[in-house]
């Protein structure tokens, strides 16, 4: 598994409108690209930088959607957005995901581990090379 982390300044009292934008515009476009896993968005008390957290099921479909998808979701938040940090790529090495995130990946790439209620370990298959 992979992860994608983009953060942002957002332009004051935006963070409404980001959410909204994310919710309704770029969430569902990503739900419909292959491998995709999920997305975490985090914003700061003050509401001025946020950060989003994409997971893929292998590394060449979040690179994929890097070079397509991120652009085109800059594109629809740039109105709010004071700047952008660099798109920077992942190894998932661990993770806590609950079933119904799990769900959704393909069968090959394992199990829950039932002592810790862990992925790490169904994970695994993916490896982390390149």
């Amino acid at each position: 598994m992979f992860a994608r982390k983009v953060a942002a300044r957002l332009k004051p009292n935006s963070l409404t409108k980001f959410t909204n934008l994310m919710e309704r515009e770029i969430l569902p476009w990503l739900r419909k690209q292959e491998g995709f896993l999920d997305l975490i968005t985090l914003a700061s008390r003050d509401g001025r930088e946020v950060a989003t957290i994409s997971f893929w099921d292998l590394k060449g479909k979040a690179q994929a959607n890097n070079s397509y998808g991120c652009p085109e979701a800059l594109k629809i938040l740039g109105e709010i957005l004071e700047w952008t940090s660099d798109v920077k790529m992942f190894d998932v090495v661990s993770s806590t995901f609950q079933m119904g995130t799990l769900a959704r990946r393909p069968p090959e790439a394992g199990n829950l581990n039932r002592e810790t209620g862990s992925a790490q370990l169904g994970y695994r298959s993916y490896g982390t090379s390149a």
